[in-house]
């Protein structure tokens, strides 16, 4: 009898008794927090280690990030040592063998792609270089097709039960996510070939999903702050060859590109770089939206 009356109660609420997260995901960063509840739905519940407002290359191992890293079943994370300054010490300390890495709980979207920029020799004097290649592949939307796909086989193995659940989840998102991206691609046709100055060199698979061209970066190496004697070097190079405007990601110190903004007479344009950036980028497919209609508003400046 308490069975029926706790089943009519939920009905009356709109829950389903059998509805509930299976799987306890450990995202790295949003915009895997983000494509994890796009495959997962209601299957997974969803634990962002970090926010927008934050250099997923600078955090800190706080307890609160190990605690939810002890208690997943499994972690979605960028790879190719872009956490390599804090993952592997909240892994150590969560002891958690389900996601140790190699086994079934430890997934790293770079796996699934391919990598731009791979390096012919490593020098850490060179500044901030990743030996996999360049990591930052969420600025081109393409990349997120295969790492759906190769998400939702991975929640299947985690979840068998729930299988056919995710790859229904999986085709509709791509169905939905292939439109949005032709969409897209036609609204920055403005873009292409255009010249650009960007702060941090992290953009290359966005610049090569629009056509843009970058001119300059504004660190001398990769992670360094510019000196104001280097940024007197960009100004010249875009003396020489004029960029429509300076992107930055939303966390990073705005100064540099203000500076080269004022100095320069271009306008310096603010982008998301991950899911909760900017105001406008709440979920996976605004991300996108925002990134692009910042960067045409950029060119009417």
């Amino acid at each position: 009898m308490r069975k029926l009356v706790i089943a009519a109660a939920l009905g009356v609420l709109g829950l389903s008794s059998t509805a509930q997260a299976n799987v306890s995901i450990f995202a790295c960063e949003p915009e895997w927090g983000a494509l994890a509840k796009e495959v997962g739905g209601d299957k997974v519940s969803v634990y962002n280690a970090t926010t927008g407002a934050q250099d997923p290359h600078q955090i800190q191992a706080r307890p609160s990030l190990i605690a939810k890293a002890r208690g997943a079943d499994l972690t979605v994370c960028d790879g190719a040592e872009l956490e390599i300054g804090w993952l592997p010490m909240i892994l150590q300390q969560a002891d958690n063998p389900k996601i140790a890495v190699g086994q079934p709980g430890a997934f790293d979207a770079t796996n699934y792609v391919h990598l731009l920029e791979q390096p012919s020799r490593l020098d850490r004097a060179e500044g901030d270089i990743h030996a996999a290649g360049n990591p930052h592949i969420q600025t081109d939307p393409r990349m997120m097709l295969p790492i759906s796909h190769a998400l939702a086989a991975r929640l299947a193995q985690i979840d068998p039960g729930d299988a056919a659940y995710f790859g229904q989840r999986e085709s509709d998102f791509e169905k939905r996510w292939t439109a949005a991206i032709a969409k897209w691609t036609q609204e920055a046709a403005p873009l292409r070939g255009i010249n650009i100055a960007v702060q941090h060199h992290a953009w290359i698979y966005m610049e090569n999903w629009l056509g843009l061209h970058e001119v300059v970066p504004l660190e001398p190496k990769p992670g360094v702050p510019p000196s104001s004697g280097y940024l007197a070097e960009v100004l010249q190079k875009l003396q020489a060859t004029p960029a429509k405007f300076v992107i930055r990601a939303a966390y990073e110190d705005d100064r540099p590109s203000e500076f080269i903004a004022e100095h320069a007479g271009i306008p310096a344009v603010k982008l998301p770089f991950t899911v909760g950036g900017t105001d406008g980028a709440k979920d996976l497919f605004s991300l996108y939206e925002d990134t692009i209609s910042r960067m045409l508003a950029g060119l009417k400046k």
